[in-house]
């Protein structure tokens, strides 16, 4: 990952801690073209198809001002499920079960530089305040799934390009 999109990711991030915070949940779309443009969707984590057409809009928000690089981050519960399995969920205010952390999961894409996935954990404290580690990036061979959260607007952003 470059400076360039190393700097959108911490800047996407700590949006997103921001929010974690104050109890907010919504997705948060970085883009870096001829402009710079912070997109907050809150209806995100609603469902597949709300998050689908989310991600088409900023794709095409992304094409609009000539996106050289993106990041997109969002809220979710992660299950780890043996051998080598993760699942995700939306984040709640129900409590955690076993074997789930809650977590920024992202995706970035830079014109030079590719894709690359990663996540932020976090933990909460006893009195709920929330502890973030430093973004993870995925240095694995990882195969999203179409309902990864980045997924549509790579492909979007790919297609019209």
């Amino acid at each position: 990952m470059n400076e360039a999109t190393a700097h959108l990711l911490f800047d996407a991030v700590e949006r997103m801690e921001k929010n974690i915070i104050a109890w907010a949940c919504p997705a948060i779309v970085l883009l870096e073209g001829r402009d710079k443009l912070a997109l907050n969707y809150y209806d995100y984590l609603r469902d597949v198809e709300t998050a689908e057409e989310i991600e088409n809009r900023a794709a095409e928000k992304a094409l609009e001002i000539g996106a050289v690089r993106w990041v997109l981050a969002v809220p979710q519960v992660w299950l780890f499920k043996p051998p080598s399995t993760i699942a995700v969920r939306a984040v709640s205010n129900h409590p955690l079960r076993e074997g789930e952390q809650e977590a920024i999961t992202w995706m970035s894409f830079d014109r030079e530089d590719g894709v690359d996935y990663g996540r932020v954990a976090y933990v909460r404290r006893p009195n709920q305040e929330p502890v973030f580690e430093d973004p993870e990036i995925f240095d694995v061979g990882i195969r999203p799934a179409e309902s990864m959260p980045g997924f549509a607007l790579l492909q979007r952003f790919l297609a019209e390009e």
